[in-house]
């Protein structure tokens, strides 16, 4: 029976919950999901705790506050002018308390989102901390398959 090591490539079932106990991502109810370790697609605490399960072994553990993906940061709390959003989007949005933006990365190869905190007649407040941060979660694993 296989162990997982770092660089492993993985077929798993999982459920990620905040502080609530409600889950962010589930895949039980679909299909498994398939991942080599080390890529990013998890945090790096979560494949830590994940590293010497063997291949078909169901098991929980949480985190503390911050260690699944970071603390909050204050200096993610970012304003950003209405005249430069419209330049880089739409410039007939609205936004609304809540919204999820997405935003080009400078050399504009990616994306990153930041959620709509507060408008302002001249600027919308995002904050692009992980919706996660400094948040106690739980991690909920089903093993299916280690190569």
């Amino acid at each position: 029976m296989n162990a997982i090591q770092p660089g492993s490539f993985l077929t798993l079932r999982y459920r990620l919950c905040g502080p609530d106990g409600a889950a962010v991502i589930d895949t039980f109810d679909d299909k498994p999901a398939t991942l080599s370790l080390g890529t990013g697609q998890l945090s790096p605490a979560i494949e830590q705790r994940l590293i010497g399960l063997p291949e078909g072994v169901q098991t929980s553990f949480e985190l503390p506050p911050g260690a699944a993906f970071g603390d909050r940061n204050p200096e993610l709390l970012q304003r950003v002018k209405r005249t430069l959003l419209a330049e880089l989007g739409d410039p007939d949005a609205e936004y609304h308390a809540g919204d999820v933006v997405q935003f080009p990365t400078p050399d504009g190869a990616g994306a990153y989102a930041g959620v709509v905190r507060e408008t302002h007649a001249d600027w919308v407040l995002f904050d692009f901390n992980h919706p996660l941060a400094g948040q106690a979660v739980r991690f909920d694993v089903h093993v299916m398959g280690v190569l």
